[in-house]
């Protein structure tokens, strides 16, 4: 670790928790952010931020105007441009130091293990079933820590699948809904994925440490009207 390094994670490395061997850690993740939509922008902000080393980004969506209400990484000069390419150039920009990959596509059967082989985590940051249900079996597959998190209405969920040998999100949702293969249609007030979004980056920081309560065997459930946080345990 440089120099420059200490004191730009002098927060971090105050922390007996961190330190100086956690930052270190926290410089050599690899960590693949699937969706750079609502919330992709806070997870691939905050893991930046952070200094997590190697960042991979998944999306192949244009930005456009509606999006603007959520997706925090993008202004109006930015619509019409590819997402991921526009992420990475963002997050470059906050911290130079991440080694950031593009893959301008989305994830299928036949290139999500191609996509992932030099990733240890891998956050579904996706708003399709189809996705989640790629992510989870690559890894459980690869031995790969899934970090989830999902939106609706006023609604978000964040759970960690896969750590330590814990459940996966098929154990935790092992009916393929009917509609499986459609995107949700429903609205989203445009604070809600920044929250979400956050605590999914928090989760990553906390797999990387090993460090707290990691949400494994757990489904956070957050309201946002009554500010309430219901962790439910599942096996």
């Amino acid at each position: 670790m440089t120099n420059k390094d200490i004191r730009r994670y002098e927060r971090h490395i105050q922390l007996d928790e961190v330190g100086v061997e956690g930052q270190q850690k926290i410089l050599e993740a690899k960590v693949l952010v699937v969706g750079a939509g609502g919330l992709g922008c806070p997870v691939l902000i905050y893991l930046a931020a952070a200094g997590v080393g190697n960042i991979g980004i998944v999306d192949c969506d244009i930005v456009s105007e509606n999006n603007l209400q959520r997706q925090i990484l993008y202004n109006l000069a930015d619509v019409g441009k590819h997402k991921a390419i526009v992420a990475k150039e963002k997050i470059v920009n906050q911290n130079p130091d991440c080694n950031v990959e593009v893959f301008n596509t989305f994830v299928n059967s036949y290139n999500i293990e191609k996509i992932a082989e030099n990733y240890d985590i891998i956050v579904a940051a996706t708003d399709n079933y189809e996705s989640r249900y790629l992510i989870d079996d690559l890894c459980g597959k690869t031995d790969k820590i899934m970090v989830f998190g999902s939106i609706k209405e006023y609604e978000g969920q964040v759970s960690v699948f896969n750590y330590n040998n814990g459940p996966s999100y098929s154990d935790l949702f092992p009916d393929i809904p009917l509609d499986w293969d459609k995107k949700p249609a429903t609205g989203v007030i445009g604070v809600l994925p920044g929250i979400t979004g956050t605590i999914m980056a928090a989760e990553v920081i906390k797999v990387i440490l090993e460090m707290g309560d990691v949400m494994s065997g757990k489904l956070m459930v957050f309201d946002m009207n009554s500010i309430a946080y219901n962790v439910m345990q599942f096996n």
